[in-house]
């Protein structure tokens, strides 16, 4: 795995880290009459060992805790035992899934007294996050041992350089079309059309549009980075359904303005905020919308209905563990077939022979991914041919952030999306 972008003093401050706590035990180890290097030093089995006593840990973690690093204690076993403030802060629920990754059990069973071992891992759910896991086993007392363990998030890095890769094969492919196309304009406006005002008009409108192209081209990437780089952030804010429906309202305007599509909203009253980025949760919703849009526009030129109904969801509704907000996005479009459902999310998948295949950057569904999975969210798509297409993004109320629950569901069961109106 490259570890280009992360920094080495960021390894070394966490080994120092590490150092620096066990060091400060041994001092009150000392001072309670029982130094770690005066017992003898014998081979036991990480699975056997014995338990580490309430009293030698309690003295352990209370040092550790004051350390500003992502710090946990396990047993010889590799089960946790205590995780700092500093490790919640920055995994959460996912330091479960960290410690039973395959690499990280790995060092583990290794592992014996004094022993050091480091790991790098790549965790994909809830969100890709980039990990490298420092573990060091230490003996208490009386044959006891744990094994701290300093986990560092390099996820941003790992962030950076996948968009990196991924801008030079977009640039390479996506941009190449409008490029070309706008220098066999200018060498034509060059030479043969250089006395010619009516084509001269033409291919400045054609080169206008080409330039738009390769604008919303763009606009979208830095979209998707800006998502990319937050996914495994966990929003602080609170988002007001009320305020967000007023927004959407307000951005979709020019979009409908003249249009033969029209927006449709359902929503009661006094609908409970939930956790989130309110700017990235009007984001989905406009990318779902402008979506409709462009789907709905070719079928036989008939008026393209757009609706948004959101609703509060009661535990165990449409698979989900807790209650939610649901916002449902419908349009009454020839519709998508279900082969092509499973990859929507798909950064640069458009489907072929559809008004959106020809307008679109193939960017704005993948984008939607990425914020509904920073938001331990759901997404269901639900389509059929001739009749439209419906897109439910769910997210959790209350403590729904604080847990580990992910799903992305791609339904084609239903008979057809729900009415719009």
């Amino acid at each position: 795995m490259s570890m280009a972008g992360f920094g080495s003093e960021n390894i070394l401050a966490g080994a120092a880290l590490l150092a620096a706590a066990v060091m400060a035990w041994r001092v009150m180890a000392s001072r309670a009459g029982r130094r770690a290097d005066a017992l003898p030093k014998t081979d036991i089995d990480p699975a056997r060992a014995a338990p580490p006593s309430a009293d030698a840990l309690s003295r352990l973690i209370e040092t550790l805790d004051l350390v500003p690093a992502a710090i946990l204690v396990l047993d010889a076993g590799g089960r946790i035992l205590h995780a700092g403030p500093g490790a919640w802060e920055l995994f959460g629920d996912s330091l479960s899934a960290i410690i039973r990754h395959p690499a990280a059990q790995s060092v583990l069973l290794r592992l014996r007294d004094g022993d050091r071992g480091e790991v790098d891992m790549l965790l994909d759910v809830p969100v890709r996050r980039a990990v490298r896991g420092q573990f060091r086993r230490v003996r208490l007392a009386h044959g006891e041992s744990v094994v701290l363990a300093t986990l560092l998030d390099w996820s941003e890095q790992d962030a950076v350089e996948r968009m990196r890769t991924d801008f030079v094969a977009y640039a390479s492919h996506e941009l190449r079309t409008p490029l070309a196309a706008l220098m066999g304009f200018i060498e034509t406006l060059r030479g043969p059309a250089a006395d010619d005002p009516q084509a001269q008009q033409r291919f400045l409108g054609v080169m206008a549009a080409q330039a738009a192209r390769m604008q919303r081209l763009l606009d979208r990437l830095l979209m998707l980075s800006r998502a990319q780089m937050s996914e495994h952030r966990k929003p602080r804010g609170q988002v007001d359904p009320a305020e967000t429906i007023a927004r959407v309202r307000d951005e979709t305007a020019p979009l409908l303005a003249g249009g033969p599509a029209t927006l449709h909203v359902d929503a009661p009253d006094g609908l409970p905020a939930f956790p989130g980025d309110a700017d990235q949760i009007v984001q989905v919703l406009l990318n779902l919308i402008e979506n409709a849009i462009k789907y709905g526009s070719g079928a036989d030129d008939r008026a393209v209905r757009i609706g948004l109904r959101v609703r509060v969801t009661a535990p165990g509704e449409g698979g989900a563990a807790r209650p939610g907000i649901a916002f449902t996005v419908t349009d009454n479009g020839p519709g998508i077939e279900a082969r092509h459902l499973p990859r929507l999310t798909e950064r640069f998948y458009r489907v072929e022979g559809t008004a959106a295949r020809r307008t679109g950057t193939g960017l704005g569904l993948a984008i939607v991914k990425h914020i509904i999975d920073r938001h331990l969210g759901r997404l269901a798509i639900d389509s059929v041919v001739g009749r439209g297409t419906s897109f439910t993004v769910w997210f959790p109320l209350g403590d729904g952030l604080s847990s580990n629950r992910h799903e992305t569901i791609m339904d084609t069961s239903r008979p057809q999306p729900a009415d719009p109106g």
